[in-house]
């Protein structure tokens, strides 16, 4: 019995630093992928969870996501953050993953989702590493130039 409490010390040691052993979800591009799709489903309206997914993409996706901000804020005369150019209020998956297979290129990968009809359920979701940490790499179409009206400009 006395061995028995002489151990429980280093037990309690080993026990609370098994947990610090595990990877970040953003150290697999899978992870990452996981994580933003638990993360979409949280959603539903909530600022904080929208802010959440946000910071799982890229950073070109992020910056562009802000671009857009700036011209939706100027055009609705209140502030939009960033997170509100994507977050949906309702989440519905198209299918439920069944395989992930991940290709890694470089800084680069796809992680494939196959669902239970292998043909039409189907998604592949490119990721990027930026500073050891996978991203999704969210792409959007550039911008188009405001376009003022003749005499509209500001002086």
């Amino acid at each position: 019995m006395n061995r028995l409490l002489a151990l429980a010390p280093l037990l309690l040691v080993n026990l609370a630093t098994a947990g610090c052993n595990r990877k970040p979800f953003d150290a697999t591009p899978e992870g990452v992928v996981r994580e933003f799709l638990e993360r979409i489903e949280r959603v539903n309206g909530d600022p904080k969870e929208a802010r959440a997914v946000f910071d799982l993409l890229s950073k070109p996706a992020q910056t562009s996501l802000s671009d857009r901000s700036r011209r939706a804020s100027a055009a609705f005369g209140k502030r939009l953050g960033p997170e509100q150019m994507i977050a949906p209020s309702h989440y519905f998956p198209r299918f439920q993953p069944r395989q992930w297979k991940t290709r890694i290129r470089g800084r680069q990968a796809t992680v494939e989702l196959v669902g239970l009809d292998a043909t039409s359920e189907r998604a592949e979701i490119p990721c990027v590493n930026e500073e050891g940490r996978w991203r999704i790499e969210l792409s959007l179409p550039t911008l188009p130039p405001i376009e003022r009206r003749p005499g509209s400009e500001r002086r």
